[in-house]
This record gives structure tokens, C-alpha cells and sequence, in this order.
């Protein structure tokens, strides 16, 4: 497992092109860790639009897939998620929850604003390994 990068100043700026780089090289499809081993939080607009796609009330959308977690966030009942599907595509991609729409935060200040979370996705995300190993070999 990767330590932590070292945040210099202006390192952010390195994160869009790293990201491209890293997602050139991993096609999610060929993985699916994170669908697999974490879940999302299903925020409010989330639990609206996914249960009006999935054409369920609410109601029926968490009690069928969700859970309460100790923060009080909705989650997955349990791990894979229910919508992984066995090519490792998204049943509801077009209306993927926040979390899922933008895991693994590799091209945002969440990178570095979370350094726990982003270490901790090292062991879920060959694309965060890759958009660390970038920046770690910067000549800065």
C-alpha cells in the first residue's frame, strides 16, 4: 500500500492531467473493486432519482437496497452493490448516485482535502495507485 503523497503547494494542479492519464490506463469495467467492496452515500436528489428510474416510491427503494450506517447515511444493505451487474456495468449509471458519479475523487481537491479516504482507496482503485504514483514522481 501506497504512504501518503507529500501535499505541496500547487500539486493540485497536476491532478486533471494525472486523472486522465490514470483512466487511459484502467478501464473500470475490467474492475469493479469499488462496486464490489464499498457504497455510496445515497444522498436526498440520489434516493429521488434512482427511485423514479427504478419507477419505486421512496419508501420502497430504501427499504428494498438500503441501510442506515453509524454516520446516519443511506447505504447498500450489503456488499456488491445490488446494481453491479456481472460485466461490472451499472444497471442505474445514468442515474448513479453523487458518490459513485464521482469516486475515486482523483481529479478533485478531495484527493488531498481527505488523505485518509484517498490512502484508504489506494487498497479499492488501480486509477488512484496510478494518479499517485504521477504525482509522487513530479520534479517539483
Amino acid at each position: 500500500m501506497f504512504k501518503r503523497i507529500k501535499h505541496k503547494k500547487g500539486l493540485e494542479k497536476y491532478l486533471p492531467d494525472a486523472h486522465e492519464e490514470a483512466f487511459a490506463q484502467v478501464n473500470c469495467l475490467d474492475c469493479g473493486n469499488c462496486c464490489k467492496s464499498i457504497s455510496p452515500r445515497f444522498k436526498t436528489p440520489d434516493l429521488k432519482r434512482i427511485s423514479k428510474f427504478l419507477g419505486m416510491k421512496e419508501s420502497q427503494f430504501i427499504e428494498t437496497y438500503l441501510r442506515l450506517d453509524n454516520d446516519g447515511d443511506y447505504v447498500v444493505h450489503r456488499s456488491p452493490c445490488p446494481f453491479l451487474q456481472d460485466n461490472n456495468e451499472c444497471e442505474i449509471y445514468e442515474v448513479r448516485p453523487g458518490d459513485c458519479a464521482n469516486y475515486p475523487y482523483t481529479d478533485s481537491g478531495h484527493f488531498f482535502k481527505y488523505p485518509n479516504t484517498t490512502l484508504q482507496n489506494t487498497a479499492v482503485c488501480p486509477a488512484v495507485n496510478v494518479v499517485m504514483e504521477k504525482l509522487r514522481n513530479l520534479d517539483l
